[in-house]
């Protein structure tokens, strides 16, 4: 996602103006601190926004048991009788990690440089659990300096105003309300057994159609079968593909990644992007590569796998994060220990396995 333009053509507006002096004063507030090893949080016009929900950050399993069983106030209590006692990491916590450690990388290279990663803590918590949250923020000594606590109301309606690139949430009903807002969002599932993952590299995966781009070709799939869909994709081939949810986080990615580039450090560089997608590469792969290229991206690693599981190559990828559109590709992912994220968009929502789900028999559960 890109960011608003603050300004048409030339000249700078006064809310720009007023905007840019409070955030000098930010700089120089963090610049000038003796207390605080933790680096100043970037301007948000310059940053990729990354907003990821309480529930992934942490494991708050136990907490939500006596919400649901208890209520309301008996959780708030349980939380302020806890505040001292940090919560354990949770399904995000590795990728924060790692986008923390390219922010470091990017700030040896470019030390006054904005474009950076920022984390932004979304919540539907109330305030009264935030010195819980604040305190095990400061325990794992996470960059983490903006917070939205919305007191049980839906954060959605603030991602826009945190300029979100890229929201995670274990709620899926959120996060089909960022996506139907334009914004890339993602469900995060946990596994019981996660893979070691790399604490240099920040390697994202991505499923391609209805991910990275639209559904047009997978509705095709679903509807006329793989014959009429590898030659819609040879007549096409010629014709990007339309945008999926996220294209943008993919574009923002990339944009950090050309500044390592720009230093000669493509080799080591601590971003690595794939594209896992079950697509045939002889039969409908160009298609996808001649899009990413009519967009100016690329991806590292583009793996096609003509229908075969992913589960076994993501293993050996080992991603902090891997998304996808079908829910049978984010359970094989499960079950060989990747972090994956379920991305609610396209034709694939009404199909497990294959075989379309009856709608009316889902309503009924």
């Amino acid at each position: 996602m890109s960011k608003p333009e603050g300004t048409e053509r030339g000249g700078q507006s006064n809310s720009d103006n007023s905007e840019e002096k409070d955030w000098a004063a930010v700089k120089a507030l963090f610049d000038n601190a003796k207390t605080t090893k933790k680096p100043r949080p970037p301007n948000p016009s310059n940053a990729v926004t990354i907003a990821v929900s309480s529930r992934t950050l942490f494991n708050m399993v136990k907490e939500r048991k006596v919400f649901v069983e208890e209520g309301l106030e008996r959780y708030v209590a349980h939380q302020l009788e806890l505040e001292d006692q940090p919560f354990t990491s949770g399904v995000s916590f590795p990728f924060v990690k790692a986008l923390m450690n390219v922010n470091a990388r990017l700030r040896e290279l470019y030390p006054d440089s904005e474009e950076l990663f920022d984390i932004v803590l979304m919540t539907n918590n109330h305030a009264q659990v935030g010195v819980r949250l604040i305190n095990s923020i400061n325990y794992y000594d996470l960059t983490i300096e903006r917070f939205c606590m919305t007191g049980g109301e839906s954060p959605i309606g603030y991602l826009k105003a945190y300029m979100t690139n890229l929201y995670l949430s274990k709620d899926s009903k959120k996060v089909q309300e960022a996506i139907e807002e334009g914004i890339a969002a993602a469900t995060m599932f946990a596994c019981d057994s996660e893979n070691e993952l790399s604490d240099t590299q920040l390697r994202v995966a991505f499923d391609g159609d209805a991910v990275l781009f639209s559904d047009e070709s997978e509705i095709i799939v679903k509807e006329h079968g793989l014959d009429t869909f590898f030659r819609h994709e040879k007549e096409f081939e010629n014709k990007p593909l339309a945008q999926g949810p996220l294209k943008c986080f993919l574009e923002a990615l990339g944009k950090l990644q050309r500044k390592f580039y720009a230093k000669n450090q493509r080799n080591s560089c601590p971003i690595r992007t794939y594209l896992v997608t079950a697509r045939s590469a002889a039969s409908a792969g160009a298609r996808v590569l001649k899009t990413l290229r009519s967009w100016g991206l690329e991806v590292d690693e583009a793996l096609f796998l003509a229908g075969a599981p992913k589960g076994p190559l993501l293993q050996k990828i080992r991603p902090h994060i891997f998304f996808d559109d079908q829910m049978f590709h984010i359970e094989g992912a499960q079950e060989l220990g990747t972090i994956a994220a379920h991305v609610p968009y396209g034709i694939g929502q009404k199909y497990h396995k294959g075989k379309r789900i009856d709608t009316s028999d889902a309503e009924k559960k």
